[in-house]
């Protein structure tokens, strides 16, 4: 380790909002980290701090013989470190660092942190401008606030799989990660707006995010219990049979009719003037109760083209969309058009293809992207332990 700092960034091109702001991820898999990525995709200079060992998600199933797939995904723009916490000395790195820094993102389970020396209370004193922000399971407190958090486990306790699944069948999980990556984009918000209030007050804070909070918060238009009312919940935002994805001669077509302007497309369009024309349809509501008459004359009128063809029918006026792989998207011509997508250079595996830049910002669009770090890659830019750090290194002999 030298004296030199791995806050001198190597990032080139046009300013993003976050430009100049400096944050260390401790954290690990998607929640933390694709925050901490979307800090950088608007211009922060992040720094990833792994265990000897490394992220686990480099560890996950991936065709990629190089590097897994879902750690470059997850883990574009930063520079990667490797510290070992439970080290006095290494410890005493981190801190001269947090000095520095003006967010630090974790997901240590509760009391972690605090063995490790790193809590927020000790952190505020040595930065009193930090923002730190935790990603936990089920949040700071409560019965289950030890125990660690999955985004699997809270889609199954939180109802999100009951409902994906048919209302007689059994549960069945949202692949993707849905409650990862939303929590990803609250963390994002959070230390954003953290970092805005600093500017005014001078102090950083606390930011506490949690998958629990985030299961929840993305089924706010369910979680709603009037006085009085009867607790079944689910079946105010089931649309009925004609919203939903459907078979075509080949492929299948998902198609929203919900207002009376697509539906009435919708028939005419397909060459169902019966049914747009017939008052005990007329509502959504209406269309819910009977759509056991709906759907089969849907059906009849859909197998005759594939669902590729059925998108170019409807085009403007029926909300719809053909079923397609992730890998299609590469070159959707839509994808192309916004440059959701762009090529990315890795030390390893050469050009790849990945998402970057998931926002627009017109007056400061940021620096360009580039990869995931190998594990340590930034590790020769470390600073050296300040001899002046005793409580650190106090703190590292207590629990090592």
């Amino acid at each position: 380790m030298n004296t030199s700092s791995p806050f001198v960034s190597p990032r080139t091109g046009p300013a993003g909002p976050l430009s100049g702001v400096r944050v260390l991820d401790l954290s690990a898999y998607i929640a933390g980290p694709y925050g901490c990525t979307l800090l950088a995709d608007q211009g922060a200079d992040v720094i990833k701090v792994e265990p000897p060992d490394g992220d686990n998600l480099r560890n996950y199933p991936s065709t990629l013989q190089a590097e897994s797939r879902a750690f470059l995904g997850v883990n574009r723009s930063k520079r990667g470190v490797v510290l070992n916490l439970k080290a006095s000395d290494q410890l005493a790195v981190l801190l001269r660092l947090v000095r520095e820094v003006d967010v630090l993102v974790h997901n240590f389970r509760p009391g972690v942190a605090e063995r490790l020396g790193i809590d927020h209370d000790r952190l505020g004193v040595i930065n009193p401008r930090l923002i730190y922000c935790a990603v936990t399971g089920y949040g700071e407190t409560g019965p289950m606030r030890d125990k660690a958090g999955y985004d699997q486990v809270l889609q199954t306790m939180t109802g999100i799989c009951t409902l994906q699944g048919p209302p007689s069948g059994p549960p069945e999980l949202v692949y993707g990660s849905v409650v990862d990556y939303y929590a990803a984009a609250l963390l994002a918000a959070g230390v954003a707006s953290a970092l805005y209030e600093r500017e005014r007050s001078g102090a950083g804070q606390f930011v506490g995010v949690s998958l629990l909070r985030s299961a929840l918060t993305m089924q706010s238009a369910r979680m709603i219990w009037a006085e009085g009312e009867a607790l079944d919940i689910w079946r105010d935002m089931r649309s009925g049979g004609v919203t939903g994805i459907h078979p075509a001669r080949e492929g299948h077509l998902y198609i929203s009719a919900n207002t009376p302007r697509f539906w009435q497309a919708l028939c005419e369009r397909t060459g169902l003037h019966a049914l747009a024309a017939d008052p005990r349809y007329d509502t959504v509501r209406k269309r819910a109760q009977l759509s056991g008459e709906i759907v089969p004359k849907l059906h009849a009128a859909l197998a005759a083209r594939t669902a590729l063809e059925w998108e170019e029918v409807f085009g403007d006026a029926v909300p719809c969309a053909a079923a397609r792989r992730v890998e299609d998207m590469f070159d959707h011509p839509q994808v192309l058009a916004e440059e959701i997508v762009a090529p990315i250079t890795h030390p390893r595996l050469g050009s790849y293809r990945g998402v970057t830049r998931p926002i627009k910002f017109g007056r400061t669009p940021g620096p360009a992207p580039f990869a995931a770090p190998m594990l340590g890659e930034h590790s020769d830019l470390l600073p050296a332990a300040d001899a002046d750090e005793p409580a650190a290194s106090a703190r590292g002999k207590a629990w090592r």
